[in-house]
């Protein structure tokens, strides 16, 4: 039997997702220089997160926040944002990637404040290290746990099930906008192209926009050929410049909606342009959680369903019972994570309060002796 359980049994509502806005309504959001929504590996991003912070704990304690721990999954985006905390506060990373190679771990330089681990169960090493040094786990300490690919969906072992959430959506949506015209082929031809680090320049590493760009190419507003001849030469120098160009040319009448969207968003600064997609991954997303029966085993569990992270959890669950402030964060879109009205009206709820088997090596007795709290067991 798997247990099952939820982000929010382990942090509460103290998350917030890539608007910033906090999911407890005790907290409010922070005021952002110019109204921009800063992204992770931004200087700004660290100052908003502080400012929220700074708040849950005045919730709890009198005590001012003196040190940080950062739990998170990407040695760019998180291995940034820990760094432009640590222009603020004391902190200590970890970094967690699932691979087939010996276990290891071993600090980052030329730092030596970010732990990268091919194992999630050296969490365990991260927090004896801590202890090692000296660190306090206390009412003065916050840990930021990612949630997407750390919390749930772990890199490396659980993330390749958010990913397959993620292009069903953009699959759903392009064949949704061109109907008989939809060339599932073609489609995974240009995503499958475009979806690698090369393309990040133009992609922006944002989904919103690839999912944008393969419509327009499925479209034939763009010819994908051409595209990646004029990427290779650099007449096409980013997706301003292909939002730009789609806007110039005749975009057929089922495009014309979509377009406006992504369009009118964009221009505005919005880095969601794409809701209507997302809208579409949240639904995805929601349906591989909790979806099998335990009868299918733990290796189809992982291929198929989003699993809570054990490790993460029980990290999480030894640094609360010492006082530490849990505090949950992601860069994934609000739209993406949070129903709209109408699922919310039937019963939807966002990402962090949906229940999720938990999957993983347990690492709490090597932390403590065991206390009480524990997920919900499966009743079979």
């Amino acid at each position: 039997m798997f247990e099952r359980g939820t982000i929010h049994d382990i942090i509460g509502d103290l998350v917030v997702y890539r608007n910033l806005e906090p999911a407890d309504e005790r907290l409010r959001s922070p005021q952002l220089v110019g109204g921009v929504i800063p992204r992770k590996a931004e200087p700004a991003y660290a100052q908003a997160i502080l400012r929220i912070l700074s708040q849950a704990q005045a919730l709890r304690s009198d005590q001012r926040l003196q040190r940080l721990i950062y739990i998170g999954d990407t040695a760019m985006n998180d291995g940034q944002a820990i760094r432009n905390l640590g222009r603020h506060l004391p902190i200590y990373g970890f970094i967690g990637h699932e691979r087939g190679e010996v276990p290891t771990s071993n600090f980052q330089p030329p730092t030596s404040s970010i732990m990268l681990a091919n194992r999630w169960a050296a969490l365990a090493d991260f927090i004896h290290f801590l202890e090692r040094e000296g660190f306090a786990f206390d009412e003065a300490t916050a840990a930021l746990i990612d949630l997407d690919k750390t919390a749930f969906g772990a890199r490396g072992r659980n993330s390749q099930v958010i990913d397959a959430a993620r292009v069903e959506a953009v699959r759903r949506t392009v064949e949704e906008v061109l109907g008989g015209d939809f060339d599932e082929g073609e489609f995974r031809a240009v995503y499958d192209e475009l979806n690698q680090p090369r393309y990040h320049p133009f992609t922006a590493d944002n989904q919103d926009y690839l999912a944008y760009i393969c419509l327009m190419v499925s479209g034939g507003v763009y010819d994908f050929t051409q595209l990646l001849a004029d990427l290779e030469a650099e007449r096409l120098s980013s997706f301003a410049h292909f939002v730009v160009t789609c806007a110039e040319r005749e975009v057929g009448d089922e495009l014309i909606p979509v377009h406006r969207e992504v369009y009118a968003n964009f221009r505005r600064g919005d880095p969601t342009p794409f809701k209507s997609f997302r809208y579409r991954e949240y639904e995805e997303t929601v349906r591989r959680m909790d979806c099998l029966p335990d009868e299918v085993g733990e290796e189809r569990v992982l291929a198929e369903e989003i699993v809570i992270t054990r490790e993460v959890a029980d990290v999480c669950r030894f640094l609360r019972e010492k006082g530490v402030l849990l505090f949950g964060l992601t860069d994934k879109p609000d739209e993406s994570s949070i129903p709209r009205p109408e699922l919310a009206q039937k019963g939807y709820l966002p990402l962090h309060r949906v229940t999720m088997k938990v999957v993983g090596s347990s690492i709490y007795g090597d932390l403590v002796h065991p206390g009480s709290f524990s997920f919900r067991e499966s009743a079979g």
